[in-house]
């Protein structure tokens, strides 16, 4: 295999690593990109008040994530859980012992590579791995590169040495970028869920009240929560949801408050969801608390109102995977939103699609009919408000 090792500070990782990411898989063909936050970087240290290397680590597997190659790509801890300094040769090494047999190559942006030759042990470096470097800026062309990768060929025969450009890469150095952080700015610079992260963890001097989220920080914050093979549906659920509020008449906001939010525990642990439901008091049947895809309505039901302060559409959230008999409007459009958003594709959606937006009781009787028919079929327990919303529309009831 070809293995990519993408070592840095990352703080914080923002849209130019990944897009650096990206164009070393394609031109190395890279079978997986491992990324490696450094513990203690060698070279500078990092700057006062830089969130811990355990922040730093969870940060970078957030934006990691985000390029949505799980299979492909990893953040490795090495270096964090490496006492002392961080040394590239040490981690190299490392990955060797780790991957033996395998091509690895060593990952970095222009001024890191321009300086190789005075890092610790460059002659180990390059035995161990090649080195691609990528440019930042359109300026970091041949007439920059072509020197310092011919010195190093010279000195170093057997040295493996890639350079490529990466168009339009985010140029953006980290100092400016805490900077900007520290200012209430910067977010065009960063992926979604990383800044919904600092937002979310109040990192790089940021100060957001999370019960006063604008809803473009919402969104941010609420993906940063979830793996990002999530958000289409998210996002799909989110315009559904506003789409269904303009037709029967709810308030817009407030359904995208809802949807933004209705899966934002969907990948937590049981005993995560069983603490958060414990913590502020939401009462669990014997099944919810077995049932991971139960709980994540009922934990993220109770962050929306006592987190992100929402008591608004905490019911709607409590109720969208089970529905119940005698729902408000706002408990239906989320649950019929979250059920045939535009990423939903299974034979009777179009049918569902056609009954949301002419006779909403009826295209909530056919998602509890749904639901129904699917627990049946895989022999499952049906929850008693599911059995309860199917009674309930399934015999014609306007309420």
């Amino acid at each position: 295999m070809k293995i990519g090792i993408y070592g840095g500070s990352f703080n914080p990782p923002h849209l130019g690593h990944l897009a650096a990411a990206r164009a070393a898989m394609s031109a190395l063909e890279l079978d997986r990109l491992v990324f490696v936050p450094a513990g203690i970087p060698p070279h500078k240290a990092l700057a006062p008040g830089s969130p811990g290397p355990d922040q730093r680590l969870k940060l970078t597997a957030i934006a990691a994530d985000q390029l949505l190659m799980p299979e492909r790509t990893e953040v490795w801890d090495a270096e964090i859980l490496r006492r002392g300094a961080s040394y590239t040769a040490d981690t190299l090494e490392q990955a060797a012992a780790r991957w033996p047999g395998d091509q690895l190559w060593l990952l970095m942006g222009t001024d890191m590579f321009l300086t190789l030759h005075q890092w610790r042990e460059p002659e180990r470096i390059l035995r161990l791995a090649g080195v691609c470097a990528f440019g930042r800026t359109e300026a970091d062309g041949e007439a920059v590169f072509a020197p310092q990768r011919e010195y190093l060929r010279r000195t170093y025969p057997a040295a493996r040495i890639c350079t490529i450009a990466v168009p339009g890469l985010v140029d953006i150095s980290s100092t400016r970028l805490r900077e900007l952080l520290a200012r209430g700015e910067g977010r065009e610079y960063l992926p979604e869920a990383v800044y919904g992260a600092i937002l979310r963890e109040k990192l790089y001097g940021t100060h957001a009240d999370l019960r006063r989220l604008s809803l473009d920080e919402l969104r941010c914050v609420s993906y940063s929560m979830v793996y990002a093979k999530r958000l289409a549906h998210i996002r799909g659920c989110e315009e559904e949801a506003a789409r269904l509020a303009r037709r029967w008449g709810a308030d817009e906001n407030r359904m995208r408050r809802a949807a933004i939010l209705h899966d934002c525990t969907k990948y937590l642990a049981v005993q995560e969801h069983l603490d958060i439901c414990e913590r502020y008091g939401v009462a669990l049947c014997p099944l919810e608390r077995a049932t991971d895809k139960l709980l994540h309505a009922k934990s993220g039901a109770a962050l929306a109102k006592h987190v992100f302060g929402f008591d608004d559409i905490y019911d709607a959230i409590l109720y969208h995977t089970t529905a119940r008999a005698g729902m408000s409007l706002e408990e239906k459009l989320l649950y019929i939103a979250d059920y045939m958003e535009p990423n939903r594709d299974f034979p009777e959606v179009g049918e569902l699609r056609r009954l949301a937006y002419s006779d909403l009781d009826g295209a909530v009787a056919m998602g509890t009919s749904l639901s129904v028919q699917e627990m049946l079929r895989r022999d499952k327990e049906l929850h008693h408000d599911t059995k309860a919303a199917f009674e309930y529309y399934g015999k014609g009831s306007q309420a």
